[in-house]
């Protein structure tokens, strides 16, 4: 190497920072379907085990549960497990359809991971409309 020649530059990894790529609806609702179920599994059974065990241990336990649910911090999380449960619904729905090539377009995967959305958005307002 002459003394006037740079080295060679090495080509290095490129740092990809997940927090700044705009994923597309489609991974969105993956990722979210992910979430929801992981927080389903560990969470939602342990609470509905829970919750069904103190309301048939006695009618005391049972009326101490239901005070329980009146209190805002409670309806809140349990309408997150609203979402959580009608957003893994339909988002399972569409995996099922995409398996069996239904809606498996680009424009056909966009539409129906925003309809995931929307809809899981829709009925979960509703049952917190109900809920309050």
């Amino acid at each position: 190497m002459a003394s006037g020649d740079a080295p060679p530059v090495k080509s290095r990894p490129v740092y990809l920072n997940l927090a700044h790529i705009r994923q597309p609806i489609p991974a969105i609702v993956s990722i979210l379907h992910r979430i929801s179920g992981a927080g389903l599994t560990v969470f939602g059974i342990a609470l509905l085990l829970w919750g069904l065990q103190a309301s048939l241990s006695s009618p005391e336990a049972f009326a101490a549960l239901a005070a329980w649910f009146d209190k805002p911090i409670v309806k809140l999380v349990f309408l997150g497990f609203t979402w959580a449960y009608l957003h893994h619904f339909f988002a399972g729905l569409r995996f099922l359809f995409l398996d069996v090539h239904i809606g498996d377009t680009l424009k056909q995967a966009r539409a129906s991971g925003m309809a995931v959305i929307v809809v899981s958005v829709v009925l979960t307002v509703l049952a917190g409309v109900w809920l309050w």
